[in-house]
């Protein structure tokens, strides 16, 4: 039997179509598109035909999509991303000097180390644009799986089954405390000593909390936070506030402006892993490649800083 492998949806139609999706009105989306109002109009009559069902119903002067305009447009959301990675990948085989990067970070790097990288990426490269967003791992590893983000740069995450993690760089993490502490006049800081003091803590969900929580536990400490957080911004900040203690990584430690804060190398060590996150078997992009050269000397600067 023969099978028809004709694909008969305009890929065109789908982009017009997913672009009245997320601006609603037809004026809004010509002026997205670069075409006119009636070339949208005409475009998502043709799709209607071609998919055989009603898009959206007129309401007075708005257009509301139906339950089944809602349900094909998620479908073809990923197809949308994957279109943005393409033509962000020729514009950037045109010489890199301009174009468009999409770069995903996990809040320890995304809030540090790679703002410091970009300046100095930017710096150089006045006609590229930069799509940035910080996010929790979870969002960063999917982002990069879909293609909806060229890189992720994420703490902690030494292997991923679909996707090619390449570790940068492995530092310890430390201990956080008021310059004027009691502990700040120690060298290298336990479990033990963190025990008798007030504790801020990192979600014991996360990685980074997991493994601090392990540590306390092998080292045979109590570990009691009186406050747990999600981020180490977030308990760097609070160690200041309510003059506490906390354990983080490095990176949050270096990048800590207006806080007067003590840094001490935390015993039993925890190594983390700064890595570089992309797609399995595609090579990286230009400008990629040109941005995780100002992203290593902002982690060596980050780590010795």
């Amino acid at each position: 039997m023969k099978i028809d492998r004709r694909n008969d949806l305009s890929l065109r139609l789908l982009e017009v179509f997913g672009t009245l999706m997320l601006h609603q009105t037809t004026v809004a989306a010509a002026e997205e598109l670069g075409i006119s109002q009636p070339s949208v109009s005409v475009a998502i009559k043709q799709l209607e035909g071609q998919v055989g069902f009603t898009l959206f119903e007129r309401e007075k002067k708005r257009l509301i999509p139906t339950d089944d305009a809602r349900i094909l447009f998620q479908e073809i959301a990923p197809l949308f991303d994957q279109l943005r990675s393409v033509e962000a990948r020729v514009r950037d085989l045109r010489g890199g000097a301009a174009g468009i990067i999409r770069i995903m970070a996990t809040p320890p790097l995304g809030h540090s180390v790679a703002p410091q990288a970009l300046s100095a990426f930017m710096a150089a490269r006045p006609g590229v644009t930069i799509q940035y967003d910080v996010r929790r791992m979870e969002n960063v590893v999917d982002a990069v799986a879909v293609g909806a983000a060229d890189i992720g740069l994420c703490l902690g995450l030494e292997a991923h089954p679909g996707l090619d993690v390449q570790v940068l760089r492995n530092d310890r993490m430390v201990a956080l405390m008021p310059a004027d502490h009691p502990l700040a006049r120690l060298s290298v800081v336990t479990p033990g000593d963190l025990a008798e003091h007030r504790l801020v803590g990192l979600d014991r969900a996360s990685r980074l909390g997991l493994v601090v929580q392990t540590a306390f536990e092998r080292a045979r400490a109590p570990y009691r936070p009186q406050v747990e957080v999600r981020y180490c911004h977030t308990a760097a900040v609070l160690t200041q506030a309510c003059r506490g203690v906390t354990v983080v990584d490095r990176y949050t430690a270096s990048f800590l402006p207006h806080m007067t804060l003590a840094s001490r190398p935390f015993d039993p060590a925890i190594s983390i892993p700064a890595c570089l996150v992309s797609r399995k078997g595609r090579q990286l992009s230009r400008l990629a490649t040109e941005f995780l050269a100002h992203f290593g000397d902002a982690l060596e600067s980050g780590a010795t800083g």
